[in-house]
């Protein structure tokens, strides 16, 4: 399997306990006083984003490669150089608000810091990217269980033999995010993400993972490993972590990243991105 290193599993917690009733703004706060772990159920109801920031002569590749590959890189916002700001969340800082950041140079991950301030450019344009979590909220309403959160884990993610489409200088394989759905949920689950082509939409795959090349549902690339019960489907999504493959691939001299299932917390309802009048 190709792509993104895999790197030393840490601990699986949760956030904390009361985490999906914070605002977003609440949620920001506590990351940026230094609070890390996954975000999938925090600050419930409001859309969360992947992070990518590349220097403004790899932005356009990095645009062209969004534009090319939407299902993995669907853009919810571009900034201008060297800002740190988004209109997605008033009064938040790109730089400190997110629980765990990565940091590359050449390809190669150097840091994985909670405060990406000593290392932020005045050249760095950012890319905010629809995130999954954002439609499990649908799938929740739905009765699809969310296995992740219910383990208390990260949601698993695997970088596939798929091959994105190349844009410029950039290139790089398809990350997906798996959840085990029960046979008589996967029409509702199939049916409530692609509501919300913002933040992925539907699966890209559902059932034998070897299909993506995917070897062992045991062991991802990035997140924790899941419980999959006995007649179960394995359904794959395609993930934000895909452009993270793709510096693995393509070597920019220097990127920052969100650390994978660690996402930045936007004020936007998840209701903004779902499609209206179908059903």
């Amino acid at each position: 399997m190709t792509g993104v290193e895999r790197t030393e599993d840490r601990p699986v917690t949760t956030v904390d306990a009361h985490a999906h009733a914070w605002s977003p703004q609440t949620a920001r706060a506590r990351f940026r006083a230094g609070l890390t772990g996954p975000t999938a159920g925090v600050a419930a109801g409001h859309t969360q984003a992947n992070l990518i920031a590349v220097p403004a002569d790899w932005a356009y590749d990095m645009l062209l490669f969004c534009q090319r590959n939407p299902k993995p890189c669907p853009v919810l916002d571009v900034t201008d150089a060297g800002a740190s700001t988004t209109v997605l969340a008033e009064g938040a800082d790109l730089r400190t608000d997110l629980p765990r950041y990565r940091v590359w140079q050449d390809g190669e991950l150097v840091d994985e810091p909670t405060d990406a301030r000593a290392y932020w450019r005045d050249d760095l344009v950012s890319f905010l990217l629809g995130c999954s979590f954002t439609f499990e909220w649908a799938l929740a309403r739905a009765g699809v269980p969310i296995r992740h959160v219910e383990q208390g884990r990260n949601v698993p993610m695997y970088v596939t033999g798929r091959a994105c489409r190349a844009a410029g200088r950039l290139r790089g394989p398809m990350v997906v995010s798996m959840r085990p759905v029960p046979p008589e949920h996967l029409g509702a689950a199939i049916r409530e993400s692609s509501l919300l082509p913002a933040v992925h939409g539907g699966p890209v795959h559902c059932g034998d993972p070897a299909a993506l090349g995917i070897e062992d549902l045991g062991r991802p690339d990035f997140g924790d490993p899941v419980t999959v019960a006995a007649g179960e489907i394995p359904v794959f999504w395609a993930c934000g972590v895909t452009p993270q493959a793709a510096v693995t691939a393509s070597r920019p001299p220097f990127a920052i990243t969100h650390a994978p299932g660690q996402m930045f917390l936007t004020d936007a309802r998840d209701e903004q991105y779902r499609l209206v009048g179908v059903d």
